[in-house]
């Protein structure tokens, strides 16, 4: 999909296996899908934002939703790409960078999920990959941050992999319980150490305005 007003829709992050792009409302529909279909198990909440606990229709409207909240409120000072993830074409999940005032602070941060049937194939580790790509080489970022519970193995050793290094805990208020999260930051060189699947960025020129560059 080609938008000279908004020119998102022709970016591509690409590994041996994913493509990551703003998702046109085909791609959005399948996306919301993935995320009805399920993304963890229902006994346990892995997200700060309890976005999954409305069942399977609250979940994929939501995600609809969400995404293309993303766009509408989008400012170069306040923005949040949301990227369907998509494996040999099908879509497996969703990855996010979102920042403020990116253009003074070079900060932005990563979230993510995968849809249960997509997990534990490395497909987490190959897109948090592309993304950490496109933050420090496609935009000049000085740091990434993101956040796990404590008792979410996957999620912190997909970081651990990336090269992010703790940063400290935080407590959120979860389903009415206190939990703790692990706060985690990624530096420049800590990626480059770290740095083990090739990717590519296209159509990253005409959007450079609207992330504040």
């Amino acid at each position: 999909m080609a938008a000279h007003f908004w020119p998102l829709y022709g970016l591509r992050i690409t590994t041996p296996r994913l493509e990551l792009r703003v998702p046109d409302l085909e791609l959005l529909d399948a996306l919301a899908a993935v995320a009805a279909e399920g993304v963890h198990d229902p006994a346990d909440m892995p997200f700060s934002l309890p976005w999954t606990d409305g069942g399977p229709e609250a979940r994929g409207r939501g995600t609809f939703q969400h995404v293309l909240g993303t766009v509408a409120q989008w400012r170069p000072e306040d923005w949040t790409l949301s990227l369907a993830v998509l494996s040999d074409g099908q879509v497996v999940g969703r990855q996010d960078l979102s920042a403020r005032d990116f253009a003074v602070t070079r900060e932005a941060t990563s979230g993510s999920w995968l849809g249960t049937a997509h997990q534990g194939n490395g497909i987490g580790t190959e897109m948090r990959a592309a993304l950490a790509h496109f933050a420090f080489e496609g935009l000049d970022a000085r740091w990434m941050t993101s956040a796990a519970m404590t008792d979410n193995r996957r999620s912190l050793g997909v970081s651990r992999r990336i090269g992010y290094r703790p940063d400290g805990l935080t407590t959120a208020c979860v389903r009415g319980e206190a939990r703790i999260l692990q706060r985690l930051r990624l530096d420049r060189a800590g990626w480059e150490a770290c740095r083990s699947v090739p990717v590519e960025v296209f159509g990253l020129e005409p959007c450079r305005a609207l992330f504040g560059l």
